[in-house]
């Protein structure tokens, strides 16, 4: 939808994202309708909604695509709130899962695939290879070693016999139960009645092995959909259909388009269902790729765009300052991508083994319809390990079409710098070109899953591991950034502006999201580094010199410097402050998404204790004297925070809301930014001082520009330049409306962001 704006969103003014769960349902959001009315907000947009897994504190595991949650009002509770959103001029946002959902018990369809097999209905839905049974990787031990010390229970539920062992309640084929008494089984009975379905339970650590099914990254809970599949996407979308059908939702929001075996023919399929609906995708950008103008579709969620803002308000300068410290500190060398490299390497051998394994399987497929490739599992191991390693973005768009010029281009380019790690590239060549343009079936179907993999590769590799590896810059360290590209020039932003208008004027522009590591105000306060780097500096050196930090890491400080400023606020409440606990949290996390000295399946209190406990003694202290340094970073925080809601909401794009971020919005990686948020305290914000007060009188502000004149915001022209007195933005539009801001975080908060707003007589 590249060439122009649907006409749904021609007064469009911004989205507000909810977070449902947690105590949030369709009611507790109704009360949130005259706030976001108020606010100028004309697009309210909830986090799933179908029915998740019992205690899912997200909803994106999704058990039921046909069923809104009861737990959140169901369908009586929902359509009550989107006749209220209506009715206070707010059109309504879903967000569709349509990669994957739950691996659960709780998941009919995959209760009735379990049960029957390949002759359920529902076989096909899943991405399981049915030639084998399916692995449950959900025991604590072997299945002989659980067998025999605890009981096993044959009963009955309403769909049909289920096993009752090691706290599980596993769907039985009924044919496999005729004779059997209801009741404890013995041991032999057991074996038998475990080997006769159509799958078996395994100790959770075989899922490094193989898998017979596509998860969701490494996330072994959540199983793939094979929504290429035409039933399968009509079932998956029935719900979404009715509701738009019945007028209650008005727009899409697609989660990990990048997943899909064709995102580009699922996208055309939804855009023909649906026309004129507006829909984004989640689709993370890197370097210098663009979203396919071909694709029906208004843009991104728009994690480019806050990457864009971070790195236009840094200052090179302070950035190298930063980079060199950083390896003074910690003896670290290299880039973010020699970094990244290797946590790849590591990654794909050991968080993603399964995958690499079924790749391997499905290229001996491949080869055995080459009779004049002969080669083994070893030399095709090497070569897969080689492209994926070498492929820079989420992945490729090959199909069984004619390639886009970009695709063969990137291909090539990746094959080439694969070769280079290679004792022989025979293998590699041949390979890579069956990948890009193969016929075959084998061909196709390693293509098909090649190009998921690359997604799963680059996201853990990048955000979950080498991003808390490399932080002289944890500002840059963000969902599609570019730590080695940090900053950007005033001119490099207006031409990634102008490219924005000119091709996707509705797409979403995101600062904080449920995904994002840190949020918008914790982020400047990390870009204020930038600004006055001897000020971090001197806030290191103390906490390194405190007799509690002694046998820490020197990179696991400076992270914990970097992620103290970034949440630390003053509080009148020394004893109720939760500040200690969550940064405790956040670095337990971070060490283990690391990888290096503990892991989530292996804790290593011995490393994460000390750091957290160092943590909470250090929050404790600044609450009670914060030091000089730390206020000066908090205050440059505040001004560039200012600026980046400025640019937020003046750029080309559509401003995305995060719940609560229309005030102070210093919070770390998920779970911390899915925390309670109180509506009261929200809906007086505009009338406190301070920050707070500042920041929603300026979104206020700014929203209530963009309704009075959304054609200005949404097609108008676009100029920006920097100079001594700071950056100036301009907007004008053919019928005489026009804006200009001038930012300088260095100015006092209050001063930081002057703005004029123009409309005709």
């Amino acid at each position: 939808m590249a060439q122009g704006l649907p006409e749904a969103l021609a007064t469009a003014t911004a989205t507000y994202r909810i977070q449902l769960r947690n105590g949030v349902t369709f009611a507790v959001v109704e009360d949130w309708l005259p706030h976001l009315a108020h606010l100028g907000i004309s697009h309210l947009y909830l986090s799933p909604i179908f029915t998740a897994q019992s205690g899912s504190t997200h909803g994106y595991d999704v058990t039921r695509p046909d069923q809104i949650d009861p737990s959140l009002g169901g369908d009586d509770g929902f359509e009550r709130l989107a006749h209220s959103a209506h009715a206070h001029g707010l059109s309504v946002v879903i967000d569709i899962v349509p990669n994957h959902t739950a691996l659960s018990f709780e998941n009919l369809w995959l209760r009735d695939a379990l049960r029957y097999g390949p002759d359920s209905r529902f076989a096909r839905h899943f991405d399981i290879d049915w030639a084998e049974r399916m692995r449950l990787t959900m025991l604590g031990a072997s299945f002989e070693t659980v067998i025999s010390r605890e009981e096993a229970r044959l009963a009955d539920d309403p769909d049909g016999p289920v096993l009752h062992l090691a706290g599980l309640s596993v769907p039985l084929n009924p044919d496999t139960c005729e004779g059997l008494t209801r009741g404890v089984l013995d041991i032999a009975t057991l074996r038998s009645l475990h080997d006769k379905q159509h799958w078996q339970l395994v100790h959770w650590e075989m899922e490094r092995d193989h898998l017979s099914h596509r998860r969701f990254f490494n996330v072994t809970s959540l199983i793939g959909m094979r929504i290429e599949d035409s039933q399968v996407f009509e079932d998956m979308h029935a719900l979404t259909f009715a509701l738009i059908d019945r007028g209650l939702v008005q727009a899409l929001r697609v989660d990990h388009v990048d997943g899909l075996a064709d995102p580009g023919a699922y996208i055309d399929q939804l855009a023909a269902r649906l026309p004129g609906t507006p829909v984004w995708v989640e689709k993370i950008l890197t370097g210098d790729e663009g979203l396919d103008t071909d694709w029906p579709v208004v843009g991104t969620t728009g994690y480019e765009a806050g990457r864009a803002i971070a790195a236009v308000l840094s200052q090179p300068e302070g950035v190298a300052r930063l980079k060199m410290a950083w390896g003074e500190t910690t003896g670290g060398s290299g880039d973010f991508h020699s970094a990244l490299r290797t946590a790849k390497q590591e990654v794909i051998r050991l968080e993603l083994s399964a995958e690499l394994a079924q790749l391997i399987a499905l290229a001996r497929a491949l080869v055995a319809e080459l009779p004049h490739l002969e080669t083994g599992s070893e030399t095709l191991r090497e070569v897969l390990i080689a492209l994926l390693i070498e492929m820079p973005r989420y992945r490729t768009y090959f199909t069984d079409a004619p390639p886009r010029p970009e695709d063969l281009a990137l291909w090539q380019d990746v094959v080439d710098r694969a070769a280079t790690q290679l004792r022989s590239d025979r293998v590699l060549r041949i390979l890579g070109t069956e990948i890009a343009g193969g016929t075959s079936s084998p061909a196709q179907n390693l293509r098909v899953r090649f190009q998921q993999v690359t997604g799963a590769l680059l996201a853990k590799a990048h955000e979950d591991t080498a991003g808390f590896r490399y932080m002289p810059y944890l500002a840059a360290n963000e969902v599609g950034a570019d730590p080695d590209a940090p900053t950007m020039s005033t001119q490099a932003f207006a031409a990634f502006c102008q490219d924005r208008l000119q091709h996707w004027p509705g797409a979403l522009t995101l600062t904080s999201s449920h995904d994002t590591k840190r949020s918008e105000d914790a982020r400047m306060r990390l870009v204020a580094t930038s600004h006055d780097p001897e000020a971090f500096l001197a806030l290191l050196s103390s906490i390194t010199l405190r007799p509690d930090a002694a046998g820490i890491a020197p990179a696991t400080l400076w992270l914990l410097a970097q992620s103290a400023l970034a949440i630390w606020r003053a509080t009148d409440d020394l004893q109720g402050s939760d500040l200690g606990p969550r940064l405790a949290e956040h670095l337990r996390k971070a060490l283990r998404e690391a990888k290096q000295v503990t892991f989530w399946p292996y804790p290593n209190a011995a490393i994460e204790d000390p750091v957290c406990a160092l943590a909470e003694a250090l929050m404790r202290e600044w609450q009670g004297a914060p030091p000089a340094a730390l206020l000066r970073l908090c205050a440059l925080g505040e001004a560039l925070s200012l600026c980046q809601l400025a640019l937020k909401c003046t750029m080309p794009g559509l401003p995305d809301i995060y719940r609560g971020t229309e005030g102070a919005a210093l919070d770390l990686t998920d779970p911390d930014n899915r925390r309670p948020i109180d509506l009261l305290h929200l809906s007086t914000l505009p009338t406190q001082s301070g920050f707070d007060g500042q920041k929603a009188r300026l979104l206020t502000q700014l929203l209530a520009a963009r309704k009075a004149a959304p054609s200005l915001f949404l097609s108008g022209d676009f100029d920006i330049d920097a100079s001594a007195k700071g950056i100036t933005l301009r907007r004008n539009s053919t019928d005489g409306a026009s804006l200009q801001l001038t930012l300088n975080p260095e100015l006092p908060c209050e001063n930081a962001v002057t703005l004029h707003f123009h409309m005709p007589d």
